[in-house]
């Protein structure tokens, strides 16, 4: 992308340091603040006026300090400062114009509010679970933290700032703090000294690296700490690893900090660069838009991705944790030491955390198979996304850097990181981390782009890496591969994938580098042709007796086979990886909407598997299966038959596994059968659904409530409230309200989205859009109304008669808004309901959310599509095998 493309800030002077200074804390009330910033500059051309951002802030005063070379200090005042609110900008007028190659120095005097929208320098509010320090601001139910949230553009609300990706600089920060409360910032603390405020103190932190604006990072509040250290030596030294929290929480942070310190050794030898920081702190933030956050040197996390109670938690938010604190880490090198140069490349940074994430939590816990949840979860999920017209390139042209949240999607982490694990596999890792680590070294504390890293690679790899991947990284889409058999060969044709299944011959000029990924009776074939790169093959020489196409799910395309092969490749289950078990049901569901397979296809393939017993197997049948009833769920032949289906296939192994955990159960063991007991449930399983009525009730009242174990509870509480009424439902709404455990709040809320009517539908819109609900939660409540048949277009109608309410309470952080939308509206099956949103949004100024409502839009048409399409052909398959 031309720099001429981008919508940048003038480049007449380049930021190299900022000194900040925050002050005049108001500890309630308008939660005001002050402070001032001194930024040194390079002036690049003559100039009579400088340009930054700002956002929400009001700049007291400016003037520039310059320094000609021999002569005295000049101060320039500014003649006036002006704002542009759209651009998020701010113009000083300078009384005296600033010559070239000069430096100068720009003082800007600033205040500005603490805000409660989890962006810039925000507060969160909590309830302790010990005494709080006596100065921790509070109302009448909360207590609050401080701290600051930036990437991608919100460095600028917390303080005025050259806020972009390439303009890197250093930064000495201090902050002025009740003396009973903890600071904390990228760098260790410098020193502390007493303010001149009766009870305060200003806390300053060492001089940081050079790096982007978006990665500053501080927070103060009532925080305490578990600690640890590197097992290797940094410079002589172990570094320390801390888990911060507010008072109370810190044994919950033990889980991620036996993480934290271990993934820091292990990405430090696999990109050969040492961790470049002198310590590693990690902050659980009560309310917080993104998951987490990889601030240099303090990388901050929602609760559910850094705290674990080992015996109190759900088994599944291990494997959160794990692996969010492990992608965060993979940013300390690739993203803060390297960053992209600009928003448009994006995938650089997420694509290759996600991915090497991954990697790092396969060699921690080999037993958990994360390259099975790989497929299972992110994959799927890119493809999905991608199926659709409305999706875009991985790198995609951004001119206007505040469009730059909608882009933080899973193309830019999930199809980035399926494209980073392909060719991965094709080179080989430990070449692929050579070609890795030549990156970094050569781009540290700088920019990089695309070609850089493509360059990198094809040096340790003697390959042209840009000629193969150039199309999977700036072309849009991905493709099938149609297979056609002969006796002794089969024909392969590679076609642009649309899940409306009408591509037009413009949309599908692209041809991919794909390796093909050929296995026959269970091997990697050899002698054949490793990729294709035409648009049409043959291959030779086949054994018809097994082969199998991308083995083990390593490249990012769908396989369409011809019908009697998919149900060959089920009576072979034995022969196939859970990779490519979960492969070919992803793949069968697929074809099935686009209508390149039926759904009658993958019903029969998936009654195949009633005796499976993998986790991540099971997660993808589910998940294919609840997808299919959803679209289906307005038929009443239908819906009733598929349920019977779901039960006579999960029935057996919901026995089989039954309710107690046992010691020697491992982590897939014990997802499985929160799974199977909820799917159970869900089908109509009247022997598990009365069990879990009679936990339930033990459990609520009080009796017992060792009744319903930790990882168990989202199972019962969802059958429960699909299956009763009011009473359920406001129990499990007082388990919201009351639970201490961290993941309760969030269990809850997707729980109670299984409700069955419109009185209880009101009320859970209601209390969603409380102030019982952390804002950052709602989209979690929304998601499962709108996964409900029954309920979601009562979400629907609310979001249209109290748009108001709605955008009023939302529209301060465009991250949670336009995921809240995007949650709510993408389960409809209904060209009625699609014109009807679109209509209503026609008028409205809908920056922020506009590309999502173009996906919300692409995806009802193409379950429509299906539904009018497979409708009478599902039924009768139904009717036909005796579950309708």
């Amino acid at each position: 992308m031309a720099t001429s493309d981008r919508d940048t800030l003038p480049d007449t002077v380049k930021p190299t340091h900022y000194a900040l200074s925050i002050y005049g804390i108001e500890l309630g009330g308008a939660y005001s603040y002050q402070g001032t910033v001194k930024i040194d500059l390079d002036v690049k051309k003559r100039t009579r006026e400088l340009v930054l951002n700002t956002h929400e802030l009001k700049l007291d005063s400016a003037e520039v300090i310059v320094q000609h070379e021999g002569e005295s200090e000049k101060t320039l005042g500014a003649n006036s400062i002006s704002y542009a609110e759209k651009s998020q900008r701010v113009t000083l007028s300078l009384s005296t114009e600033l010559p070239a190659s000069v430096k100068a120095q720009l003082v800007v005097k600033f205040s500005g509010t603490i805000n409660n929208v989890m962006a810039g320098f925000y507060r969160s509010k909590y309830k302790p679970t010990v005494t709080p320090a006596a100065s921790v601001p509070k109302d009448d139910e909360f207590h609050y933290m401080f701290s600051t949230q930036f990437e991608s553009c919100d460095a600028r609300r917390a303080f005025p700032c050259f806020d972009e990706p390439n303009l890197k600089a250093s930064f000495d920060f201090e902050i002025e703090i009740p003396d009973d409360q903890v600071a904390l910032s990228n760098m260790p603390e410098k020193k502390t000294r007493k303010a001149e405020r009766n009870g305060f103190k200003i806390v300053s932190f060492e001089r940081t690296p050079i790096m982007s604006t978006y990665l500053l990072a501080w927070a103060c509040g009532d925080f305490e700490f578990v600690e640890d250290f590197t097992q290797r030596k940094y410079q002589g030294r172990n570094i320390p690893v801390r888990v911060y929290t507010t008072k109370g929480l810190k044994e919950q942070g033990r889980f991620a900090l036996q993480n934290a310190h271990k993934v820091i050794d292990y990405f430090s030898e696999i990109f050969r660069i040492d961790y470049p920081l002198p310590k590693a702190d990690l902050l659980a933030v009560h309310e917080f838009s993104h998951g987490a956050m990889e601030n240099w040197g303090l990388v901050t996390y929602r609760t559910t991705a850094v705290l674990f109670d080992e015996a109190q938690s759900d088994q599944k938010y291990k494997n959160r944790v794990a692996y969010v604190v492990a992608h965060e880490l993979a940013h300390q090198w690739f993203g803060n030491l390297v960053t992209m140069d600009w928003w448009s490349e994006l995938w650089l940074n997420e694509g290759f955390a996600t991915w090497v994430g991954w990697l790092a939590i396969d060699h921690l816990y080999p037993e958990w198979n994360v390259w099975g949840q790989f497929v299972s979860e992110s994959y799927q999920t890119a493809f999905q996304l991608d199926s659709l017209r409305a999706s875009h390139p991985i790198e995609v042209p951004v001119r206007d850097a505040l469009d730059i949240d909608q882009i933080f999607d899973h193309i830019s982490y999930l199809k980035g990181s399926s494209v980073i694990r392909m060719l991965g596999g094709h080179l080989g890792v430990d070449v692929f981390l050579l070609g890795v680590s030549n990156y970094l070294k050569a781009h540290a504390y700088s920019n990089a782009t695309t070609n850089d890293l493509w360059s990198a690679l094809g040096q340790a790899s003697g390959q042209d890496i840009n000629s193969f991947m150039d199309n999977w990284i700036r072309k849009i889409g991905f493709p099938v591969i149609t297979v056609a058999e002969e006796p002794g060969q089969i024909g392969v044709r590679q076609s642009r994938f649309l899940s409306t299944g009408d591509v037009k011959p413009g949309e599908d000029e692209t041809t991919w580098w794909i390796p093909l990924g050929l296995s026959s009776n269970g091997n990697l074939a050899s002698g054949t042709m490793n990729a294709l790169t035409t648009k049409e093959e043959t291959i030779r020489n086949i054994d018809e007796t097994f082969y199998k196409l991308n083995t083990n799910q390593t490249c990012f395309y769908r396989t369409n086979y011809p019908p009697e092969r998919l149900a060959k490749l089920g009576a072979s289950r034995e022969r196939l990886s859970v990779e490519d078990k979960i492969g070919l049901i992803g793949d069968a569901a697929a074809l099935a909407v686009a209508g390149d397979g039926t759904t009658a296809g993958l019903l029969a393939f998936v009654e195949r598997f009633q005796d499976e017993e993998n986790y991540l197997v099971w997660s993808q049948a589910i998940t294919s299966l609840t997808n299919i009833r959803s679209t289906f769920a307005g038929d009443a032949q239908i819906s009733t038959g598929l349920k019977k289906f779901v039960l006579q296939l999960v029935k057996p192994a919901a026995d089989k596994i039954g309710w107690d955990f046992k010691p020697e159960d491992d982590f897939l063991t014990m997802q499985l059968r929160a799974l199977l007991i909820s799917s159970a449930g869900g089908a109509g399983h009247q022997e598990i659904i009365s069990e879990a009525q009679r936990r339930f009730q033990l459990y609520s009242s009080g009796k017992d409530k060792s009744a319903v174990h930790p990882n168990l509870r989202s199972a019962v509480f969802r059958t429960v409230i699909a299956n009763g009424d009011k009473a359920e439902y406001e129990a499990v709404k007082q388990e919201y309200l009351n639970t201490t455990t961290v993941d309760g709040k969030e269990i809850c809320l997707q729980s109670m989205g299984r409700i069955q009517t419109a009185a209880l539908a009101q009320d859970f819109l209601s209390f969603l859009f409380s102030d019982k609900v952390a804002q950052q939660d709602m989209h979690t409540g929304a998601t499962a109304m709108a996964a409900n048949p029954k309920v979601r277009g009562y979400l629907w109608e609310y979001i249209k008669n109290e748009w108001e309410t709605v955008k009023e309470q939302l529209s301060g952080n465009s991250v949670v808004f336009d995921r809240f939308l995007k949650m709510s509206l993408n389960k409809f099956a209904s060209h009625d309901i699609e014109k009807e949103i679109a209509s209503f949004f026609k008028d409205k100024d809908n920056r922020g959310y506009d590309r999502t409502l173009v996906v919300i839009s692409d995806t009802i048409k193409g379950n429509a599509n299906y539904k009018e399409r497979d409708e009478a052909l599902v039924a009768e398959w139904l009717t036909a095998h005796g579950y309708a």
